[in-house]
């Protein structure tokens, strides 16, 4: 998988992190991830179809990160998952997944975005759908870890 196709995901989430969530992450080293099995607590999946290109995102959060965020956003913190912050990811994932999708426009790959879907729980699946590799992104910061994961067909 390009970089040109992950990047825009990686600024996507960090923007949105910072500006909304007025949190930072540091970025880890990414993997290619072997299993459906998600890395956190709560998940919001994403995917996009084009003329040339199928994919989807999905970001991952552990609950103590997932509340956290949930607290900056609104204001105030949840005492665990619940429908609420599974909306609140549902909208991140939107909203990294339309960064991406205006950057690699201007690149000339266009797609056209699905609704997110929000799957929580211990060692819940993330199933993507696509048939490419799998490209999974730890990021860490003092509240938890977020994991987003890309899969493109290209």
């Amino acid at each position: 998988m390009k970089a040109d196709f992950v990047n825009p995901f990686i600024q996507g989430l960090l923007n949105v992190m910072s500006t909304m969530a007025q949190t930072t992450l540091t970025p880890g080293k990414p993997q290619r991830k072997q299993s459906d099995v998600a890395k956190g607590d709560v998940s919001g999946l994403i995917g996009m179809v084009g003329p040339d290109v199928k994919g989807s995102m999905s970001i991952t959060f552990d609950e103590q990160l997932a509340l956290t965020i949930m607290e900056r956003m609104v204001g105030e913190r949840p005492g665990k998952i619940d429908a609420e912050v599974g909306d609140m990811v549902g909208e991140i994932t939107n909203m990294i997944c339309g960064s991406a999708k205006r950057d690699l426009g201007e690149r000339g790959y266009e797609f056209g975005m699905a609704t997110p879907i929000v799957v929580s729980g211990k060692s819940h699946s993330i199933s993507h759908q696509v048939d490419g590799p799998k490209i999974i992104l730890p990021f860490m910061c003092d509240e938890g870890h977020a994991h987003l994961e890309i899969c493109f067909d290209k």
